[in-house]
């Protein structure tokens, strides 16, 4: 789908990382005056400025002036989950035991040079810039979340989030709550997408041990194994049938957490190819293939990054 447009807009991403935001503006067909990105990840930004020359990058959230920026049509970012996710330290907005419930409260903290920890307190940034920018429409994503800290975010931005799985148009389970003001947005169609309709290259990084035969146990969508007999059930020690979705990608160690079945019988299992694991997120093929930017960097910045297609769904309802 292309948009039709008339005005050039301009863009303020938080935390962009490789620029999923501008991925997803890009095949939309908007128009983009000036792009402003956060980030401080080096990888991350030497591959959005392979793909998207002309990003502007204007460094740590923490110290961006406002005052500096043109009006803004589209604010978005997806602040960092650590603290807020279920598998995380659930620290959410407490920081070093002190309560950071609203942004008076960041502010007088931040001006009086205190240390925060952890990084999930990162979402005040948003706040101060969404209210200091003004923009048309905004876009903040995070992960599903204890609800204390899911209703200080909705006060904070005035609208209820949208929760959207991305196994709806992707062979990924991942899902994500979307803060938005902008209108009508539905959930997506099914697509009906399985690992089977992403794969690149069946031979990729093949292994089997004749003791996982001894421990393997088959779920609905994936074997695992304990090969320790310590029963950990470690997420490195699964992998997923072709015909059923991948696991939520994660940020670290992904190279040996994203496996595949490749022969069940004989044991035999195998890596997600780069490209595949950009597929899972809908990123087009090597868009993260960058001189100087290892694979493991690489799957941690696809595993930290944002479900194309699903950022594309929202930002479709934008009008200008």
């Amino acid at each position: 789908m292309k948009t039709k447009q008339e005005k050039n807009i301009n863009v303020l991403s938080l935390f962009d990382g490789m620029s999923c935001g501008q991925i997803a503006l890009d095949h939309l067909g908007f128009k983009i005056g000036k792009y402003f990105a956060s980030e401080i990840e080096k990888s991350s930004i030497k591959v959005a400025k392979h793909n998207y020359p002309n990003t502007i990058h204007i460094g740590n959230v923490t110290s961006i002036d406002s005052k500096i920026l043109p009006d803004i049509d589209l604010l978005m970012g997806g602040s960092p989950c650590t603290d807020f996710s279920m598998a995380g330290s659930k620290n959410g907005l407490d920081v070093n035991e002190v309560q950071v419930y609203s942004l008076d409260k960041y502010i007088e903290l931040k001006n009086n040079g205190f240390t925060f920890s952890g990084q999930s307190y990162l979402f005040w940034e948003f706040v101060r810039l969404f209210k200091e920018t003004k923009p048309k429409y905004f876009l903040l994503e995070n992960v599903k979340m204890e609800k204390v800290y899911e209703d200080i975010i909705t006060k904070e931005l005035g609208v209820e989030p949208i929760m959207i799985d991305s196994a709806l148009v992707s062979a990924q389970t991942r899902k994500r709550l979307y803060w938005t003001n902008i209108q009508n947005i539905k959930q997506p169609e099914d697509r009906c997408i399985n690992i089977e309709d992403v794969v690149y290259d069946d031979s990729y990084k093949t292994f089997t041990n004749p003791r996982i035969a001894l421990s393997k146990k088959a779920t609905k969508n994936y074997v695992k194994w304990d090969i320790s007999g310590k029963g950990y059930w470690s997420q490195q020690d699964r992998a997923y049938y072709r015909n059923s979705k991948m696991c939520t990608l994660p940020k670290s160690r992904a190279g040996s957490k994203l496996n595949i079945v490749v022969d069940y019988d004989n044991n035999i299992y195998r890596r997600s190819h780069p490209i595949e694991v950009e597929r899972y997120q809908t990123i087009p093929d090597n868009y993260t293939l960058v001189d100087g930017v290892s694979n493991t960097k690489r799957l941690e910045m696809v595993g930290n990054g944002w479900t194309i297609d699903v950022i594309k769904h929202i930002l479709k309802y934008m009008k200008f």
